[in-house]
């Protein structure tokens, strides 16, 4: 059993995280650039919430000023509307907003309608359009409960995840061969799964097969840190802060606070051990290894491989050598050759359809 340095005081909840009471007041924040959010659904939005509560975002500038608006306005709950770099952009300029001003967050939820979605599968969001967007907020709005989570944050950017290597090569593929069948008959069906399965094939594990895998140092920058072995038995740790964690050849290194990427990809089957942690993913495997137990690595129970690497951290710095491509919640951020990631220290309150209902006063 690892302990939970929670209860020792050592991951303390500031005070601006506190939700407003009435969580009822809610306002919709749809990605304008969205695959799912046609002039359709910004209409039918339009109609349910009457106008005055839905924001859409086409740009950062857009996030920004909503996010003022947001807070200002005191909302007690604020749905995203796209994928998860709808909700990281969103939650990011929130919670910023939140600490300029020092007023309390609003509940963040989901209206799933854009690609990639990871914390759909966390939450229980459903994909939903036309009639169906009514019902939904209103069970949003009255019916769902919450949970309180902490989330990664990077490059002042708060997320479910981040991740440096291969897996951000691979989403750099499948924005080029999305963008290549948005040119053809396919073009309905670019972003999703049939992209990131021609991307794989066809570039990013060819490629693998002959990358020279990066040299990679990463250094326990927070509370103790643990490396986790089968069904989350510590194998070793506690490990100090400033303690080297890891060093040799890396293939990918990604971290978060829940288990999914996209799709139902349950790539991090330790986020939710601790609420204090986020789990620390690395792995040197090959190609073929990959593929050889790719429903086992799916369904988050691949364990044993002397090539898989994980861990519960608050906060690491990772130096890399040569640079390698770096992603932020599903969006790319280029090249880098170190990234310091900690434990977001605000909380947020995310509705959750699993949790029991929210009675409001």
């Amino acid at each position: 059993m690892i302990p939970n340095s929670a209860q020792n005081g050592e991951a303390r909840v500031p005070p601006d995280s506190v939700a407003p009471p009435d969580v009822r007041r809610l306002a919709v924040v749809v990605n304008g650039r969205a695959k799912n959010v046609t002039a359709e659904v910004i209409s039918t939005l339009d109609r349910i919430l009457k106008g005055g509560d839905l924001f859409v975002s086409r740009s950062l500038e857009d996030a920004r000023e909503i996010a003022r608006t947001l807070v200002a306005s005191g909302y007690g709950t604020v749905l995203t509307g796209g994928g998860d770099g709808t909700f990281t952009v969103m939650v990011t300029e929130v919670v910023r907003e939140a600490r300029r001003t020092g007023k309390p967050l609003p509940r963040f939820g989901l209206l799933k309608l854009g690609t990639g979605n990871s914390l759909a599968w966390v939450v229980g969001a459903r994909d939903v359009k036309g009639r169906e967007l009514g019902a939904d907020i209103e069970r949003l709005r009255h019916h769902a409960g919450s949970r309180r989570m902490r989330l990664v944050e990077v490059d002042g950017i708060i997320s479910p995840f981040c991740g440096l290597g291969a897996d951000a090569r691979v989403l750099a593929d499948y924005n080029r061969v999305k963008e290549l069948l948005s040119k053809t008959p396919l073009r309905r069906v670019a972003p999703g799964p049939l992209s990131y399965a021609v991307a794989a094939v066809t570039r990013s594990l060819p490629r693998e097969l002959f990358a020279r895998k990066a040299h990679c140092r990463i250094v326990n920058d927070g509370g103790e840190a643990f490396r986790i072995g089968e069904k989350g038995s510590v194998l070793a740790g506690p490990f100090p802060r400033g303690a080297v964690l890891y060093e040799g050849p890396m293939r990918f290194a990604a971290l978060s606070t829940i288990p999914y990427y996209g799709y139902g990809f349950r790539m991090f089957p330790y986020a939710e051990e601790r609420p204090d942690r986020m789990h620390l993913r690395l792995t040197t495997m090959s190609p073929f290894e990959f593929l050889l137990h790719l429903r086992d690595i799916w369904r988050g129970a691949y364990e044993g491989s002397e090539r898989l690497f994980d861990y519960l951290v608050e906060s690491v710095t990772i130096e890399l050598e040569p640079e390698v491509a770096f992603q932020i919640g599903g969006d790319l951020r280029g090249m880098r050759r170190r990234v310091s990631v900690q434990l977001s220290p605000t909380p947020i309150e995310l509705v959750d359809l699993y949790a029991p209902p929210t009675i409001p006063p």
